[in-house]
């Protein structure tokens, strides 16, 4: 019904959040440090993540009829016994996708920042 806006909210929070850290950082110095810090430069693999998957999930509820073109938007928020059960799957799948997806990413980084540290290979026996 409404999983896809947990995930949704993260990624917009994440974006701003890194639109701020970016336009903070406004002089030469700062902006080249912004852009060589790994994590900064990896945030951009997890928003991906977040709003590529609630686009195809937005599409798929949208597909079963449960997102409208009109107000309230959400089929289910129309009934209150239909909201509470929404706010419930926010709350237990919509949360569990967002924190599978922010896993996810951290193993990405972890496994790309040990790529990186690892020397490279010289051919040399």
């Amino acid at each position: 019904m409404a999983c896809l806006v947990v995930p949704a909210t993260q990624a917009l929070i994440i974006t701003i959040a890194t639109k701020s850290m970016k336009k903070k950082a406004s002089n030469a110095e700062q902006s080249t440090a912004v852009s060589k810090n790994p994590f900064v430069k990896r945030i951009k693999w997890l928003t991906n993540l977040l709003w590529g998957g609630s686009a195809l999930l937005a599409f798929e509820h949208v597909w079963h009829g449960e997102i409208i073109p009109f107000f309230p938007f959400l089929t289910a928020a129309s009934n209150p016994q239909d909201a509470i059960e929404m706010l419930y799957e926010m709350g237990t799948s919509g949360v569990a996708m967002a924190l599978l997806v922010t896993a996810v990413w951290a193993g990405m980084v972890l496994v790309s920042n040990a790529i990186e540290k690892r020397a490279p290979l010289t051919g040399e026996n």
